[in-house]
């Protein structure tokens, strides 16, 4: 093998071996995670009150949703309620913090 043929053969590992290491962070899996967004920054067709991503109006509604990494929803830190009830995310929509009106 010649020193040419060597630096290719080292330099195709050494990229196979970073694209295996970028494709494995970016397939991390994600989950919609209800409950959780702050106003303005949940996901697309969160749910009445909101049409597309970026507009639920109120935070932590209960219907909208944003995306976290699979497994971290019910995990996630967040206030509790006005009458000091928890407040959690869901992986289901939640009827709390809705919109009025």
């Amino acid at each position: 093998m010649t020193l040419h043929n060597k630096h290719l053969a080292l330099v195709g590992a050494l990229a196979a071996g970073l694209a295996q290491f970028a494709g494995a962070a970016q397939a991390q899996e994600q989950e919609k995670c209800f409950g959780v967004a702050m106003a303005g920054e949940n996901g697309c067709a969160a749910g009445p009150g909101t049409t597309c991503a970026g507009t639920a109006s109120v935070d932590y509604q209960g219907n909208s949703w944003t995306l976290v990494p699979a497994g971290t929803c019910a995990e996630i830190d967040l206030p509790a309620m006005a009458d000091g009830t928890p407040r959690m995310g869901s992986l289901e929509p939640l009827m709390r913090d809705l919109p009025k009106g």
